[in-house]
């Protein structure tokens, strides 16, 4: 990081990136300029370098992508991603994306004029695809990690999701960004019963022959996996900001999330012997990775030994629930709200018992999103983490 003069915008040359060498120097300049951020988690170097590579990533099969190196006499300062997802294009206007809608995310900068020409750029690469309008920051798809952290930045990010410095909140909207959406995690101490409300629902619910509530049979993955998606594609498909996932990153996920499973925190509703809700909660990985991926994402042979240790059998470990879905044709009726307590409670007591759990996260969920929001509140969690996604017109 620059320790010395301020370097002036006329100074800086910014290029797309078009080798190997440049797509290694955009990822490893993300480990240098957090190094200082103690509350910064790298994840594994490998893997993020795969995220940002077509071919690997199966997100480039529906997208379009320029990566951008801002450089000062040599020495890189910042990066930018500019990308267009063509699913994302075809969705409904009022649903956040939408015809003309770019992206642009994983904004790393050593100072607000380095940052303002790198989005320069990126808005620059947009409009001249085509695009009349932005939301930003996405890294890279609204799946990955949408948003930028507006609050919470005292405390580290779970499995799965971003965190920013705070400096980049007012670079963004100096930048003439606004607010477009809210997305919010849920802290709870999952050691505590739920009031007894909450409990007379999932009492009642266990009462019911017609509802099941299972773990995953990892001896039929693939299987699992297709009802999970099946019914997130269909329970989230009204959401602001929704973009189906393709059977390739079905796939691909689940091969990538596979040695973070545990059957008995992963639960799917049934009605009636039907398929109907689910519920995926996963240990939280970023808490070992803090631990044993080094500054620039690179385990000691040491490291990998405690890594793989850990996802054998994790311990004291906290959880996070990214994925959560009921079917839409259920969504407005109390068995909707029934269905999720149970699972929430089943899981709550998995994670407890078999692995030492003592808090967990809930989302991102949309601050509008009226319904899991109040299952948030009931079960007594408080909001811990903010991401916003901005908007701009081209």
């Amino acid at each position: 990081m620059n320790k010395g003069k301020i370097v002036t915008s006329s100074e800086i040359v910014i290029t797309p990136v078009s080798t190997v060498a440049e797509r290694e120097a955009f990822v490893d300049y993300g480990y240098l300029a957090n190094a200082d951020d103690p509350n910064y988690v790298p994840q594994l170097r490998a893997e993020e370098l795969e995220k940002f590579t077509p071919g690997k990533n199966p997100f480039f099969e529906h997208a379009r992508c320029q990566l951008f190196l801002a450089r000062h006499q040599g020495r890189v300062v910042g990066r930018i991603s500019a990308h267009i997802d063509e699913l994302a294009l075809t969705q409904p206007p009022e649903q956040g994306m939408g015809p003309g809608t770019g992206n642009w995310g994983a904004l790393e900068a050593e100072s607000e004029a380095i940052a303002h020409q790198l989005i320069v750029t990126a808005e620059d690469w947009l409009r001249g695809q085509g695009m009349t309008r932005v939301l930003a920051p996405m890294n890279l798809s609204v799946w990955e990690e949408p948003g930028l952290l507006i609050k919470g930045h005292d405390h580290p990010p779970t499995v799965m999701m971003g965190h920013q410095s705070a400096k980049f909140e007012p670079w963004v909207e100096s930048a003439g960004y606004v607010p477009a959406k809210l997305l919010q995690t849920f802290d709870l101490d999952i050691r505590i019963d739920f009031p007894p409300l909450i409990q007379r629902i999932i009492a009642s619910g266990e009462k019911n022959e017609r509802i099941r509530i299972r773990e995953v049979d990892l001896k039929q993955f693939a299987r699992e996996v297709s009802i999970i998606c099946e019914i997130l594609n269909d329970a989230w498909s009204d959401n602001w900001g929704f973009v189906p996932f393709t059977p390739n990153e079905i796939a691909y996920t689940a091969k990538k999330l596979k040695p973070l499973v545990k059957p008995d925190l992963i639960r799917i509703a049934e009605y009636d012997g039907e398929p109907v809700a689910f519920m995926m909660t996963l240990p939280d990985l970023n808490l070992i990775q803090k631990q044993v991926n080094g500054p620039k994402g690179k385990p000691s042979i040491l490291g990998w030994i405690k890594l793989g240790l850990w996802l054998w059998k994790p311990t004291n470990a906290d959880m996070r629930v990214p994925l959560m879905g009921v079917r839409k044709r259920l969504q407005s009726s109390r068995m909707a709200s029934q269905l999720a307590f149970m699972m929430i409670e089943y899981i709550r007591r998995a994670s407890i018992i078999r692995y030492g759990g003592k808090r967990g996260e809930i989302g991102w969920i949309l601050d509008d999103n009226q319904g899991m929001n109040a299952i948030a509140d009931a079960i007594g969690s408080k909001v811990n983490k903010q991401y916003m996604i901005y908007g701009k017109d081209l």
